[in-house]
């Protein structure tokens, strides 16, 4: 295993955690790895739970990450000389300085009553962490409801500037209500349910026409710029992903990535997603009603949106078996739609190299079994491979 994965994720992972909390009075009782970022040669960073006793008498749960990557200040640093860990406690994300505003409730209803919104005390729920990348926050005060997106402050400016580039196209895509410097990005909510949960219910889906007259809808404004990586071109990243946590499969993940590159045929450069899944469409019936999470639109191939989609609808059927009838025959039925407008066989590698970065999943969410579903998801990789022809 790698030495910055075995540090966060192992035994020694506690050392650091308890330092961390021991200036705030706090004394660890137990902990588990919840979230893993791993970036071979690059570093690692790791999210937990950690129960803690506080010298008051109160038992709590808090969030802490640490991180062998390099960390601005305002961490806790502890160095050997032989390991450099960076220790922080949520809020306190150094990469996400907006993060303890979004997540206090007196500064969001500040915030809400600039906006013009319920001036009641908001009701706010954590959506989505990423260590050192993103948050999500969910905030509700009466009758309104909106979301809170953290991220770096380098990146928030065009963030704002690409929600309001898609909405005035009419992409439905959430409103930017405005933004702070340090990173801060409040959105209107939008009507719908995601797609995952309507596959979960039964409920009626979008057609695959639907979802093509949304991609043809993205502004040919967003496909400027440098284009981002295919899923081919990531596919060896996310193979050594893998050879790291589960090394008995490395060779697999590897004799993959080479494969998927090989053939995979150059399509036009067109304005895309760039992550699009199941759970980034918002619908109504058989209606499509939002286009969430675009911080990764801009230049780059159609056929990486549709194979990210069928990619993860593939995974879904996997993770729920009882659903696999249903998402199976909505995927087929995509496929079959989507071969008319890309390569076949293309396509297929494609949606290869996204299951393979999947594969990935299971261990950072540190999910139980994990092993067994890392696998399971590369035999799928391979299973899609192999339909290329």
């Amino acid at each position: 295993m790698d030495t910055d994965l075995d540090l966060l994720t192992g035994p020694d992972a506690a050392g650091p955690l308890a330092a961390a909390l021991a200036p705030a009075g706090g004394r660890m009782l137990s902990w588990r790895a919840t979230q893993v970022d791993h970036q071979p040669g690059r570093g690692c960073t790791v999210g937990y739970h950690v129960r803690v006793a506080w010298r008051d008498g109160r038992i709590s749960f808090e969030r802490l990450a640490a991180t062998t990557a390099p960390a601005p200040g305002g961490t806790l640093l502890l160095d050997d000389g032989v390991d450099r860990v960076a220790v922080w406690r949520f809020p306190h994300d150094p990469h996400l300085p907006a993060l303890p505003a979004a997540t206090d409730p007196v500064a969001v209803g500040r915030l809400l009553t600039e906006l013009g919104y319920s001036a009641e005390r908001p009701r706010l729920r954590v959506r989505a962490y990423r260590p050192g990348r993103r948050a999500v926050v969910e905030a509700v005060a009466g009758r309104d409801r909106l979301f809170l997106k953290v991220v770096r402050p380098r990146r928030i400016t065009a963030l704002h500037e690409r929600h309001r580039l898609l909405t005035g196209a009419g992409v439905p895509a959430p409103c930017s209500l405005g933004y702070t410097s340090d990173g801060l990005l409040a959105l209107q909510s939008l009507p719908g349910r995601t797609l995952r949960h309507a596959l979960a219910r039964g409920a009626p889906t979008p057609s695959a026409r639907q979802v093509l007259s949304l991609l043809e809808r993205l502004p040919d404004a967003l496909a400027v710029g440098p284009s981002r990586a295919s899923w081919p071109d990531k596919a060896a990243h996310y193979a050594s992903v893998v050879a790291a946590a589960l090394p008995d499969r490395a060779a697999q993940a590897g004799d993959l990535a080479a494969e998927i590159v090989a053939g995979v045929a150059p399509e036009p450069v067109t304005a895309v997603h760039g992550d699009l899944y199941e759970s980034q469409l918002l619908v109504s019936g058989r209606h499509i009603t939002g286009l969430l999470d675009i911080d990764t639109a801009g230049a780059g191939n159609r056929a990486d949106d549709l194979a990210c989609l069928l990619g993860h609808l593939s995974v879904l059927a996997q993770i729920d078996p009882g659903r696999a009838p249903t998402i199976n025959r909505l995927g087929a039925e995509w496929l079959a739609a989507f071969d008319t407008h890309v390569d076949p066989a293309s396509l297929r590698r494609r949606v290869a190299a996204v299951v393979l970065s999947l594969a990935t999943g299971p261990h950072r969410v540190q999910e139980p079994g994990w092993p067994a579903a890392t696998r399971a998801r590369l035999d799928l990789a391979a299973a899609w491979l192999a339909s290329a022809g």
